[in-house]
């Protein structure tokens, strides 16, 4: 048993049970989870994800500043949940293409990865999700459903269950997760 695939699975709830609340308290299980997962991916053999753990670390810090950062206009207010604007998603759509065969073709190439492919999408949606999540819009969750299925599927192929039952538990939490929040948005 990899006794830090069990820590991070635990930290991993407490991050969605935080994301869920929408709490700002989120981004600290956001650093340490990842942190805990570099070393689990390495052993997998699964590097896209190692290296989302460290871009996840970095976003983390992005988030908390963007949640927390004051408005100019009203030093008491906080970013609001919102929905995506529309003129973000060909732009988002495209990034998500571009690091799908850019990460495929890296890990496909220059790694022993034999899941370079899955990897690589997973990741590339992951991103999405994290920098849709660091700017509060509600359709973050619409994606990391379609992420953490992905990630599910993957991790119970490379025989990491503890993970896979997270991701699994992720992807159900996701859709009452996107529902509370646009319960949320229209209270805001």
């Amino acid at each position: 048993m990899n006794y830090l695939e069990v820590i991070g699975t635990a930290l991993g709830l407490i991050y969605l049970w935080l994301e869920y609340r929408a709490s700002a308290w989120l981004w600290a299980a956001s650093i340490a989870m990842p942190a805990i997962y570099l070393a689990v991916y390495y052993q997998a053999g699964l590097y896209a994800d190692l290296g989302i753990s460290i871009y996840y670390i970095l976003a983390s810090v992005y988030g908390l500043f963007c949640w927390l950062r004051h408005h100019k206009t009203d030093s008491s207010a906080k970013r609001q949940i919102a929905p995506t604007p529309r003129r973000l998603y060909t732009p988002l759509s495209l990034v998500f293409i571009v690091l799908f065969c850019a990460i495929g073709f890296i890990l496909s190439r220059y790694t022993d990865s034999t899941v370079p492919w899955a990897d690589s999408f997973t990741t590339a949606l992951s991103i999405i999700a994290m920098w849709m999540l660091a700017r509060k819009y509600v359709e973050q969750w619409l994606v990391w459903i379609a992420a953490d299925v992905a990630c599910a599927a993957l991790y119970c192929y490379k025989d990491l269950w503890f993970t896979a039952g997270l991701y699994a538990i992720y992807a159900i939490i996701a859709v009452f997760g996107y529902r509370q929040w646009k319960r949320m948005m229209i209270k805001e």
